[in-house]
């Protein structure tokens, strides 16, 4: 199956991509990369209605081993296989240790950890199969950074960043590539509703973007460069490696200026 014949020529030429939480923010956004750089592309999410045209939008939750081993497969058998697998999908979750009880910890945990182990297990038979396999994983500068009122989503996100480094050994020998994103705070409808859901919307804005040296939040845009470089037989050397797009947020540490 041909979706994209404009960008026939692009360094992802017959290569199929499948990328979960692909609607909006920055699944969509790497979607829209990848096939920009020639890659035949299927999106999967609970809602695609606002997918891209041009992508083979599958309807799934991550949460759902079932859902999850249909939609892969039906992405291989009309993509013609799968060479490339963006782990993206996730969910949010604000407060302390004390702010969560077990059922919260179980269902960010359930989508964010979960969900990735789920997707590449079902799509390892056809990745094996790949001259130029790879697994991207949308991580987090949460991983590694310690972020007020963030508990439960930053204990998830250090969890991706170890299973990113655990699946890059265990599939060497497959050669499949297994690398993960650390974005900061991005601007995307997620995030949006965030901050439309706190108390004082404009100061949260604010705070956030303050946090991030550069002065702005990150673009989806931006992270779903990040995964296209990742994902392209030209970073062919490039395993085990977790890309910080964050604007200094985990490097940089600025004197104010008063």
């Amino acid at each position: 199956m041909t979706l994209n014949q404009d960008n026939a020529s692009g360094e992802l030429s017959g290569l199929s991509a499948l990328v979960t939480g692909g609607a909006s923010g920055i699944g969509k956004a790497a979607a829209a990369e990848l096939a920009r750089r020639g890659a035949n592309v299927a999106v999967l999410d609970r809602d695609v209605s606002t997918a891209d045209d041009g992508v083979l939008a599958l309807v799934a939750d991550v949460t759902d081993d079932r859902s999850v081993r249909a939609a892969v497969a039906e992405a291989v058998d009309k993509l013609g296989g799968l060479d490339i697998l963006v782990n993206n999908a996730a969910i949010a979750a604000t407060g302390t240790v004390a702010d969560n009880d077990d059922a919260e910890w179980l269902r960010v945990l359930d989508v964010n950890v979960l969900g990735i182990v789920r997707m590449t297990r079902a799509a390892l038979p056809a990745l094996r199969e790949s001259e130029h396999a790879v697994v991207v994983n949308t991580c987090s500068v949460a991983a590694t950074a310690g972020l007020q009122q963030r508990a439960v989503y930053s204990a998830t996100k250090g969890a991706v960043l170890a299973l990113t480094m655990a699946m890059a050994a265990d599939h060497l020998a497959d050669k499949i590539r297994v690398n993960c994103v650390n974005p900061g705070t991005a601007d995307t409808p997620w995030v949006a509703r965030n901050i439309a859901a706190s108390p004082d919307p404009e100061a949260e804005r604010a705070a956030l973007v303050a946090r991030q040296p550069m002065g702005r939040l990150v673009t989806a845009e931006e992270v779903g460069y990040a995964i296209a470089y990742l994902a392209s037989p030209l970073a062919a050397s490039t395993t085990a490696t977790a890309l910080n797009v964050d604007g200094g947020m985990q490097n940089l540490r600025m004197r104010s200026v008063t």
